[in-house]
């Protein structure tokens, strides 16, 4: 089977996915949520997901996904900088695409799937999309972000579970700062790419948001007319 052959069947049989992605703390879960509250389709949430990745990891396939497993937390962001946290992101080296893609295969297609995933990047997805309106890229404002991440990992234990005995203030300091970069590739991939992206400002709350783009984006997505 040719590349070309192969690319037309995965556009065949995930015709029915529809992806949120883009950066961290913009309400892509909060969205997703909405729209699935109102639609019947399947959710794959990328984060919950992310736990079956562990046991498929492979050295050769997932060099930086292996190494980074095998950090310990506090280490994966004390004693570097954000730009070298950023370059070591198995995602953004595509070793964890594959895991999403052969998870969505696996999923019945009797229904529409939103896949709410902060990995995927435009490159990924372009290829598999028949038409552009079949993804988009949220983005948040630095300090619309900052917010949500502050008030996220205010509780002790979630802030220990993601950075370990660490500097809190400086892995999160890092986090945003890597999270920016992330976010800048995103936004380059996307204008290159002509996928859609949705800068979130902050101007309004994440419930008010989701409100009004889960409406916007059923109707993008054509939710009502996959079958």
């Amino acid at each position: 089977m040719t590349r070309r052959s192969s690319l037309a069947d995965l556009r065949r049989r995930l015709a029915h996915v529809r992806w949120i992605a883009g950066g961290t703390g913009a309400g892509k879960s909060t969205v997703t949520q909405a729209l699935a509250e109102r639609h019947d389709v399947h959710v794959y949430d990328g984060d919950r997901a992310e736990l079956g990745y562990v046991k498929r990891c492979d050295p050769r396939r997932q060099p930086h996904l292996w190494a980074l497993l095998r950090t310990p937390t506090e280490d994966r962001w004390a004693g570097r900088t954000a730009e070298e946290i950023f370059h070591a992101m198995p995602s953004l080296h595509g070793e964890t695409f594959g895991f999403v893609l052969d998870d969505l295969l696996a999923l019945p297609a009797d229904r529409p799937v939103l896949v709410d995933d902060f990995r995927t990047l435009p490159s990924e997805v372009a290829p598999l999309v028949t038409r552009p309106q079949q993804a988009v890229f949220l983005l948040p404002a630095p300090e619309f972000r900052a917010r949500a991440l502050g008030a996220r990992f205010a509780d002790p234990a979630r802030a220990r579970a993601n950075w370990g005995d660490g500097d809190h203030a400086d892995a999160l300091a890092k986090r945003l700062a890597r999270d920016l970069l992330w976010d800048e590739e995103v936004r380059r991939q996307a204008r290159e790419l002509g996928l859609p992206v949705v800068h979130v400002d902050g101007s309004r709350s994440v419930a008010d948001l989701a409100a009004d783009l889960a409406a916007d984006l059923a109707a993008m997505f054509r939710l009502d007319q996959i079958t």
